[in-house]
């Protein structure tokens, strides 16, 4: 068993007392702001180097070590701690025997030397053992963090629990929160440092409390209250999925990269249901070839209704579109003139502008597509079979794909 280093002190002789050393390193706590408890044996090491020129043992700088890793796990920076740690110095040279501040320069010299030596190599030590901690601190920190955006985002953990989990990162599961997602769009992008860019930019607009920002699944996820938007953002009609956008574009993150922002909700599950929201946009952003770099789920609940049963979008698609198929060349062509019209809100101007055709091309295949199907566009009732059978076929991505066949 290791003997206790004032054993060790007093058995070579050492003229160090514990009460001024204590004093000194009292002096020297509170100078740094720093716990004295983190001095340890550490000046009367000092002490015995200047008065008999000892060198530390091994275990005697491992047990330095040892605090700096105590340091850094009581919160007390590696500034700090070296901040205590010369200050217990100077302090204690001041304040040695008569018998070391000697009238002899070379004896001053040879103890001012060990004194060095041992300061260079505590201060070493104490440096590595803290940095040694913070490493294992955010390597725990980044598990605890990563297990708690699983379980938050799966939305199927103990509620009691997660409050209080959640509670550690800064966040009030009490308040809705937006779930946004920034994905990417070309094989080259950085999903790793396009995270640690937009964390800084996320703390920087909105604050470091009721954020989050972490990877899962390949994409940034971002998590942010409600009422956190600045208000010059809201002023201008800006929300998190735009603000976000700006920052991809600011900090010019390299690639192409599309933002779904979800809407908000309170509680643990509302994060949950907010962030599958972002990602079934995304995916439908995708499966309808969308241009947007910014899609909201409040934009696209209809997809959402019309994909969550698959067997009643098909049969629409079938029954209102199919007689379509009958035209020399397939529906394609009659298919996308009515998803330009309903996308031009009605407007055949404008449809026909988008179409690069004439506005009478674009009114005769709208009276095409009423004779084939029976449904006409100036009509209300089917002016709607017509707008969910022609997002069922964009969903389905019909006529590119055979619909499945009835069952």
């Amino acid at each position: 068993m290791i003997r206790r280093a004032e054993e060790v002190h007093r058995e070579r002789g050492s003229t160090a007392t514990p009460d001024w050393l204590a004093a000194v390193g009292d002096a020297a706590a509170s100078a740094a702001r720093a716990p004295a408890e983190l001095l340890g044996e550490y000046l009367p090491l000092l002490a015995d180097a200047a008065i008999h020129g000892r060198r530390p043992d091994a275990w005697e700088l491992d047990a330095v070590r040892e605090l700096g890793r105590r340091a850094a796990a009581d919160g007390v920076g590696a500034r700090r701690a070296v901040d205590l740690y010369l200050s217990a110095a100077w302090r204690l040279w001041r304040q040695l025997p008569v018998v070391v501040r000697s009238s002899d320069p070379e004896k001053v010299r040879r103890a001012a030397e060990a004194v060095l030596r041992v300061l260079d190599d505590a201060i070493g030590v104490l440096v590595d053992g803290h940095q040694s901690e913070r490493r294992d601190m955010i390597r725990r920190e980044e598990t605890l963090r990563a297990e708690f955006v699983d379980d938050l985002l799966r939305g199927d953990a103990d509620v009691s629990a997660m409050v209080q989990r959640a509670e550690l990162f800064g966040i009030d599961l009490g308040k809705p929160h937006h779930v946004a997602l920034v994905a990417p769009r070309d094989p080259d992008c950085d999903v790793s440092r396009a995270a640690a860019v937009l964390e800084r930019a996320v703390v920087d607009r909105f604050g470091d409390r009721e954020v989050l920002v972490a990877t899962k699944d390949g994409r940034v996820v971002v998590l942010v209250p409600s009422a956190a938007t600045p208000a010059g953002a809201a002023a201008r009609g800006l929300d998190i999925g735009e603000l976000l956008r700006q920052d991809l574009e600011r900090l010019r993150i390299v690639g192409r990269w599309r933002v779904a922002a979800g809407r908000a909700f309170p509680g643990a599950y509302g994060v949950a249901r907010s962030y599958e929201e972002c990602r079934e946009s995304l995916a439908f952003a995708d499966r309808l070839d969308l241009d947007d770099e910014v899609v909201h789920a409040r934009d696209l609940l209809v997809y959402r209704v019309l994909g969550r049963d698959q067997a009643a979008i098909v049969d629409l698609v079938r029954d209102v579109l199919g007689p379509l198929a009958q035209v020399r060349g397939g529906p394609q062509v009659l298919l996308e003139t009515l998803q330009a019209y309903f996308g031009a809100g009605d407007v055949a101007t404008e449809a026909a502008r988008r179409l690069h055709v004439s506005v009478r091309t674009v009114t005769y295949r709208l009276a095409r597509v009423a004779q084939l199907t029976g449904y006409s566009v100036t009509r209300p009732d089917q002016r709607f079979s017509l707008q969910a059978a022609a997002l069922g076929a964009r969903l389905l991505e019909w006529p590119a794909r055979p619909l499945p066949a009835e069952g």
